[in-house]
């Protein structure tokens, strides 16, 4: 006779769910905030999609709308280059550390490029820096507060689950902490026209430990680095 129903052949009750169902649930969470993400700013997007469709830099690279949608409009590309990664490692773990990189990367670079994107002053108007904590907040709203939480959220989400270095929250607040002073930084010396405000280091930290912690449950652990777990044979 088999085994009852929830019980594995060590005789272990099966209470977790199948790594491939936490894979499948993970890919469908994203693709759906993905989608209502694009559902609600659909009308601003399309606004940039004859400037982008002609290949025209100025109305699609140096507006908001048209990188939020040629980053929606190259989800493939990243797609494909996962696979590419772990096609390439054929190792244990491949899957988990192909996303992590990928998704720090597609997820991040298009925030960053839009927080160092020239004002109408750029370049004339002096460096203007804002150093009192929450003097600015309040002037943010809440879509500008919102915005700062997501410039670093793919990195806070996606790092741990590459790094067992930065698997805690103090590490991850201290990364995204230092990664916005970088880009306020970037701001000033550059002179782009923008105020380089410690408020926005603080919400872009506390954006990057906030995804963080939603990705908790995937994070890559001391044990796992040392201890690689080998690839299953054929």
């Amino acid at each position: 006779m088999g085994s009852p129903r929830g019980i594995d052949r060590r005789g272990e009750v099966g209470v977790a769910p199948p790594r491939r169902t936490r894979r499948v649930v993970l890919v469908g969470a994203a693709v759906l905030g993905l989608a209502v993400a694009a559902f609600v700013v659909r009308r601003p997007l399309l606004m940039a999609a004859p400037a982008c469709r002609a290949g025209r830099w100025h109305g699609c690279f140096d507006t908001e709308n048209g990188v939020l949608l040629m980053t929606l409009v190259g989800l493939p590309v990243a797609a494909l280059a996962v696979g590419a990664l772990v096609v390439g490692r054929r190792a244990a773990g491949a899957w988990r550390s192909s996303v992590a990189e990928v998704g720090m990367v597609y997820g991040t670079v298009p925030f960053v490029w839009m927080t160092l994107m020239p004002g109408p002053g750029a370049g004339v108007a002096p460096g203007r820096v804002s150093l009192v904590p929450l003097r600015d907040l309040a002037t943010m709203g809440p879509l500008g507060i919102g915005g700062n939480l997501l410039v670093l959220a793919a990195l806070g989400f996606f790092a741990p689950m590459r790094f067992a270095a930065l698997a805690s929250v103090p590490r991850l607040l201290a990364l995204g902490a230092v990664c916005s002073a970088v880009i306020e930084t970037l701001q000033y010396v550059l002179r782009l026209d923008r105020v380089s405000s410690v408020d926005d280091v603080l919400v872009n930290a506390a954006g990057a430990v906030l995804f963080g912690l939603a990705s908790r449950r995937w994070w890559r652990t001391p044990t796992q680095r040392r201890h690689p777990v080998p690839a299953a044979a054929d």
